[in-house]
C-alpha cells in the first residue's frame, strides 16, 4: 500500500510521485531533498554538489507553505502527516544526517518505530515501542 505524505500545516501533498520532497536548509545552503516514502528506508536524494556529512543538522520545511516541520515532541525530530489508505497518521523523523530514527504515530501512540537509532528519542511520552 502506498503512503501519501502532506504538510501538517497546509495539507499539501509533498510526495507527488514516489519521493517525499522537502525544502532543506543548513547554514547558507538551501536545497530540495528527496526521501524514500517507506518508513525505515533511509535513501536520500540530493542535487549534485550538496554534501551530507554524518551528524549535520538540517532544518526541513514544507516546499509549498514553507512552514518549519520541527516536531513538538523533540527538537531533533520533524513531523509530516501521512495517509495510508483511509487512515491518517503522523510520521516523526530525525533531521540529523546518518541518524536512523523514524516513528509512525497513530492515535497518540507509536504504531511503528524504525531505524537503528529509534530508541534514542522519547517522543513526548509516547516513546518507541521496540519494533
Amino acid at each position: 500500500m502506498s503512503w501519501t505524505y502532506s504538510c501538517p500545516y497546509c495539507d499539501k501533498v509533498v510526495n507527488p510521485d514516489e519521493t517525499v520532497i522537502l525544502l532543506a536548509e543548513r547554514g547558507d545552503q538551501q536545497t530540495l531533498m528527496g526521501f524514500h516514502p517507506q518508513p525505515g528506508n533511509y535513501t536520500i536524494y540530493v542535487p549534485p554538489g550538496v554534501v551530507l556529512n554524518r551528524g549535520d543538522e538540517w532544518e526541513f520545511s514544507c516546499p509549498v507553505c514553507r512552514a518549519n516541520l520541527r516536531a513538538a515532541e523533540h527538537p531533533n525530530l520533524c513531523a509530516l502527516a501521512v495517509w495510508q489508505g483511509q487512515e491518517r497518521r503522523r510520521v516523526l523523523f530525525s533531521r540529523i544526517v546518518g541518524e536512523q530514527a523514524t516513528y509512525v504515530l497513530s492515535e497518540k501512540q507509536v504504531a511503528e518505530a524504525h531505524g537503528g537509532n529509534a530508541t534514542v528519542y522519547d517522543t513526548g511520552g509516547i516513546g518507541p515501542t521496540g519494533h
